[in-house]
């Protein structure tokens, strides 16, 4: 039985999806003024927070599993800094091919100077609305990482989820380690929308 206080919790961040969600839509122009306040209720009401992403990868070792793994991904209408945050394992569009995403953990957001090891590399500050995205295998080279090491910084916009939780196998299964904030954040959705059995559904392996 899910907390009245974890419910309210709850309901506050559907709100701000809803809202961010609806208005997004309406500066795309894809909804007119009368149809702004409809599409937040609508928002509210119907769907969820979260869905199903299925990865699979060297990349993302430990934190997930190299044969594959279903993740529980919550959405994110509007990343910006206030929304995603440092140490947050993201799912972004795939800087070569819009149609695949990956799964790469927040390093540096816009503002960070991004000094290379390399001493031929010119250290640059990441402009307004860029980030910086790593591999958590630290055994992989650039290419094979596939991350900003590779293709250089990428827009804020290109992010779409926040990883919450993580199933491997039946017994292996868990949430994920974000920053300290965002888990906070999430913890009334993971409480809400979790669904193991519906995990375990959907999963490939």
């Amino acid at each position: 039985m899910v907390p009245w206080s974890t419910w309210c919790r709850y309901i506050v961040n559907k709100l701000e999806y809803s809202f961010s969600n609806s208005w997004k839509s309406y500066k795309r122009g894809q909804i007119s003024d009368r149809e702004l306040q409809d599409a937040v209720w609508k928002n509210l009401f119907q769907g969820k927070l979260t869905y199903l992403h299925w990865n699979k990868g060297e990349a993302m070792v430990p934190t997930i599993g190299e044969q594959g793994s279903t993740l529980l991904v919550r959405k994110i209408p509007i990343a910006d800094p206030t929304r995603v945050f440092l140490g947050d394992v993201v799912v972004l569009k795939d800087p070569d091919n819009s149609e695949n995403y990956l799964v790469r953990r927040l390093a540096a957001t816009e503002g960070y100077e991004m000094v290379s090891k390399d001493e031929k590399d010119e250290s640059f500050v990441l402009e307004k609305d860029q980030c910086w995205v790593l591999a958590d295998n630290e055994k992989l080279k650039p290419k094979e990482a596939k991350d900003s090491r590779l293709f250089g910084p990428v827009s804020m916009t290109d992010i779409v989820g926040r990883v919450i939780y993580c199933l491997q196998t039946a017994v292996d299964h868990g949430p994920v380690q974000n920053s300290q904030y965002s888990m906070q954040k999430d913890s009334p959705v993971l409480e809400v929308e979790l669904d193991v059995d519906d995990m375990m559904k959907n999963h490939k392996a």
